[in-house]
């Protein structure tokens, strides 16, 4: 007895069970196989969307909160001084970077303003981008999964058709009765790749979004706290002949 023969007395015999779980256990086996690597990648997915809601909605109340701070008129030092002693994200690694450059060119040579201001900004370069790749750490997986889970469904799908196709052409027989179990099951791969692939895609396009609105308010506050020490740093440039003479 040939692979038609066998799968023919399987769907002779079988009660054709439409549910969900029964289409599963009735498909054929690359068929399972694409079944399940479509549920194993949006369970992957849901875990990237919630980490990932997660962090957003941590990093905006963490810079609504430091903005706050940091305009409260508390001096630089007081601040640094406690920001420093944490884990920082966003604007708050952005601040503590700049003043630890900031203070580590003073306690080297107190004198000396040449280089500093630019030191500074690429300080604040580094850390921003830094922190856009933590952001959008995952984001490739749900881009992949919201393009190729449709296509990798369609593949389950034509491959169930073809062989349900197999198993009429074996029996003879293309009643409604044959036809639809067989259908079903091939269909059901490409539910499942939709499945997968609508909440990626909608939730990588948020998530692109919430990076790019985050991103701009980090480069925004990093422009305005280069502004600040650039001010300090001419201040001090300016007073050192004076001190000398």
């Amino acid at each position: 007895m040939d692979g038609t023969d066998v799968l023919t007395t399987a769907l002779s015999t079988q009660s054709h069970d439409l549910s969900l779980l029964g289409l599963f256990w009735q498909a054929h086996i690359v068929v399972k196989i694409v079944m399940v690597g479509l549920i194993i990648a949006s369970v992957w997915c849901w875990g990237i969307v919630i980490d990932k809601y997660l962090m957003f909605s941590r990093n905006k109340k963490a810079m609504d909160r430091f903005e706050r701070v940091f305009w409260s008129g508390q001096s630089l030092e007081e601040l640094y001084n406690i920001t420093a002693q944490r884990t920082n994200t966003t604007m708050a690694a952005l601040f503590v970077s700049a003043m630890r450059e900031w203070k580590r060119s003073h306690e080297r040579n107190a004198r000396s303003m040449v280089g500093l201001q630019t030191r500074i900004e690429k300080v604040l370069d580094v850390t921003i981008a830094r922190e856009f790749e933590k952001m959008e750490n995952g984001l490739l997986v749900l881009a992949s999964v919201g393009s190729a889970g449709p296509f990798i469904g369609l593949f389950g799908t034509v491959w169930g058709i073809m062989t349900a196709f197999q198993a009429i052409a074996a029996t003879e027989n293309a009643n409604l009765a044959v036809v639809a179990p067989g259908i079903a099951e091939a269909l059901f791969a490409t539910a499942l790749g939709l499945v997968a692939a609508i909440p990626a895609t909608i939730f990588y396009n948020k998530f692109v979004a919430d990076v790019a609105r985050q991103t701009t308010r980090m480069e925004g506050f990093a422009d305005e706290f280069s502004s600040i020490l650039s001010r300090q740093i001419d201040e001090r440039a300016a007073a050192q002949p004076a001190a000398a003479e």
